[in-house]
């Protein structure tokens, strides 16, 4: 039998965050049994930690949503970070991810990790279509700061900034529109959206990916690092960010991102809180 953990990231109190399941021992699973296993907790990804092809790093860890393996996502990287602190893995870390090494530092009040992958622009999609796969109007998106981008550090979202915390609010995502949009400006995410409003330093986000099995996401590290990056980018300066996410849902997530510019890096910070253990008997 394998043991299990289940996290909520980026939260400090259970049953707020993003759920997250770890097996911190996948060796003896069958490799043609971990997508089955990730779709039968069905949480937004899993992860399951192998040790490391370089001696020097702390473990290998893959990472599946209920539908896919992915490079990388940021409540994978934090959750797991923390759960192998709490089984006695003390002090800084290098977790080996499908884009590389991924350095991370771990404390008993939270993790961060830092990346410095170049981001890629994929697409500029049709802000009209962005709009209507929200559910929204064509005015509800913001333009002026940048338009809806299709962008990525590992793992592609379609960033689009909206008018107001309303609109942001009132997203009621449209699937024959995602549909469109997976079809016109295929990812490897089928055009998963993250939505935004900023005050200052605060974003109040959003993340829908239907089409991967993922209604909604209430805490989405890897596009809040895209998103840092982006502004980063747009600014020519660097960013500190507090990104509020899954608020709407019930489950509320707090995403700290931090950046350097020239070279731009990405440093995304968050607390865990472990909600359940037990034993996988296949």
């Amino acid at each position: 039998m394998t043991q299990f953990l289940v996290y909520d990231v980026f939260t400090d109190d259970a049953f707020g965050g993003n759920q997250l399941a770890v097996i911190p021992d996948a060796t003896h699973l069958p490799d043609d049994k971990l997508q089955s296993i990730a779709r039968e907790f069905n949480f937004s990804e899993s992860t399951f930690v192998y040790p490391p092809a370089d001696p020097a790093h702390t473990a290998k860890v893959r990472i599946f949503t209920p539908t896919m393996e992915i490079p990388f996502a940021g409540h994978p990287t934090i959750g797991t970070a923390i759960a192998l602190h709490d089984l006695g893995h003390k002090g800084a870390m290098t977790l080996e991810l499908g884009i590389g090494p991924i350095p991370c530092t771990v404390s008993d009040t939270g993790a961060s990790f830092q990346t410095s992958a170049p981001l890629e622009y994929l697409a500029t999609p049709d802000p009209a279509l962005v709009a209507a796969a929200l559910g929204l109007q064509p005015g509800d998106v913001k333009t002026d700061t940048h338009a809806p981008t299709q962008a990525s550090l590992g793992l592609p979202f379609v960033i689009a900034e909206l008018q107001t915390e309303t609109a942001l609010n009132a997203c009621t995502p449209s699937v024959d529109h995602i549909r469109q949009g997976a079809t016109e400006y295929p990812a490897g995410l089928d055009f998963a959206l993250y939505a935004y409003v900023r005050q200052g330093n605060t974003i109040d986000a959003r993340m829908f990916a239907p089409l991967d099995n993922i209604t909604e996401d209430p805490a989405t590290g890897s596009a809040a690092a895209t998103l840092a990056a982006l502004l980063t980018e747009l600014a020519g300066a660097p960013q500190t960010l507090t990104i509020r996410q899954g608020f709407a849902m019930g489950r509320p997530s707090i995403i700290q991102a931090m950046t350097t510019h020239a070279p731009i890096k990405v440093t995304i910070s968050g607390q865990a809180v472990k909600t359940m253990e037990g034993t996988l008997v296949i």
